[in-house]
């Protein structure tokens, strides 16, 4: 068996030769690579996009075999692997079965864009969705205990479950947690600051229903956890942000601004809200929320026009149209960061 950037070269008997490769997914021909099939109530759908993840990737394909819910399927979208990612995922369908464990290929755009192809994949069905990283780890009870949350919720309503982190190094050792959010999770605070993390994310079919409204191409370079969390946040719909960890986030050099723990994550944070990046997110998050404005609350509409219409105005205005709208951080330090930034008009 070798491994190609495109798939795997199987040599068989009498030397014959089959190249087995993940289904593509095709902007011409609108080619999914999944069945139309209903998952039955109360399931959830585990959407996993993968890129050269063989090195951590068995200890998260067992922690969903280690969930207490085990109403699930996996549906992997690869980004183009070149290591052993492909047959790590395809000995876990053989394991499981194709049926539960489905694998296709990624639209090669970045991991941004083939999150929101699976999340925006109309043949996808199933009453809750769940975004996996593939280099963390599942706590046991990570399915059961966000669907509970999003079943007292009002089925028409759309609702995203996130959850605080444990931090793990690269042997799988704790060296902290991730940031306590104390402030309500509104849209308010959604304009400027990313709370939930994508790795943490459950959300129910009326938040996946918004999100397709939107497009698999919203919000294209920004983060898609950004995303899922403002456009919820913008119609109006519930963020439950648990503060028990579901989660271990593994930190290492690919990753580490975002555990938005560390000193060196911090420094580069402020230095991407120096050099223009927090304002040009600031734009892509504008030009999505646009796509979903006609289906925000009133009072959103008006907070949204306002922080749109402030930012570009001069100092003076903008600083009190800014105000006015009521956007926050999280913390003192974010909140004073942001009055520097909005001074000097990087939001």
């Amino acid at each position: 068996m070798l491994q190609l950037p495109f798939g795997i070269l199987r040599i068989g008997k009498a030397n014959s030769v089959q190249l087995v490769m993940p289904p593509d997914i095709s902007c011409e021909t609108q080619s999914n690579g999944f069945e139309n099939q209903r998952m039955p109530s109360g399931s959830v759908a585990i959407l996993l996009c993968t890129l050269n993840g063989a090195r951590f990737l068995p200890l998260q394909l067992a922690s969903f075999e280690s969930q207490d819910l085990a109403e699930w399927r996996l549906f992997v979208s690869d980004d183009g692997s070149a290591d052993d990612t492909l047959p790590l995922l395809m000995e876990f369908q053989k394991k499981h079965g194709a049926r539960r464990v489905n694998i296709r290929r990624g639209p090669g755009k970045g991991f941004v864009a083939n999150f929101l192809s699976l999340i925006c994949d109309p043949t996808l069905q199933s009453d809750y969705y769940a975004l996996s990283d593939q280099d963390d780890v599942w706590e046991a009870h990570k399915l059961s205990r966000a669907r509970s949350f999003l079943m007292n919720a009002p089925h028409n309503v759309p609702c995203v479950y996130c959850s605080r982190t444990r931090l793990i190094d690269e042997d799988g050792v704790e060296i902290g947690l991730s940031p306590l959010f104390r402030k309500p999770a509104h849209f308010r605070n959604a304009l400027v600051q990313s709370i939930a993390g994508g790795n943490t994310m459950v959300f129910n079919e009326k938040t996946r229903s918004i999100l397709m409204q939107a497009g698999a191409d919203a919000a294209m370079t920004a983060a898609h956890d950004w995303w899922i969390y403002l456009a919820t946040a913008a119609v109006g719909g519930r963020i439950f942000y648990d503060p028990f960890p579901t989660v271990a986030y593994r930190v290492h050099a690919g990753n580490l601004i975002g555990s938005n723990r560390s000193f060196g994550s911090r420094l580069q944070r402020a230095y991407m809200l120096w050099n223009g990046c927090f304002r040009a997110w600031s734009d892509l998050n504008i030009r999505a929320l646009e796509r979903i404005q006609g289906a925000m609350p009133e009072e959103n509409k008006k907070t949204f026009e306002l922080f749109r219409r402030s930012r570009n105005l001069s100092l003076l205005p903008r600083l009190c149209g800014l105000l006015r709208s009521g956007i926050y951080r999280q913390t003192m330090l974010g909140n004073i960061g942001l009055i520097l930034a909005a001074l000097v008009k990087k939001i």
